[in-house]
């Protein structure tokens, strides 16, 4: 899956009260769509991770996106793999 990033891109995830706020600048914004289209056109089960490691603000919770819905909950079972995650 090929990822691409607009230059200046800001991007920061936070988790709380049960909500995930997603904030981001023009570049972040485009950014993110870019990578959307990307997984829509992949198979189910890719994922992209963004932490503040690679390609998140700093203080932002993990974001993990995927396509498809995981058919059984089992909490014991790895359902990120593969995965692609960033380097900033």
């Amino acid at each position: 899956m090929e990822i691409e990033w607009i230059d200046g891109f800001e991007i920061k995830a936070v988790a709380k009260s049960g909500e995930i706020v997603i904030s981001a600048n023009r570049e972040g914004l485009l950014s993110l769509a870019k990578h959307l289209t990307a997984l829509a056109d992949g198979a189910s089960g890719d994922h992209i991770h963004y932490d503040e490691h690679n390609s998140l603000e700093e203080g932002s919770a993990e974001l993990i996106i995927e396509k498809g819905l995981p058919e059984d909950d089992d909490p014991d079972e790895d359902i990120h793999d593969p995965c692609l995650r960033f380097q900033r």
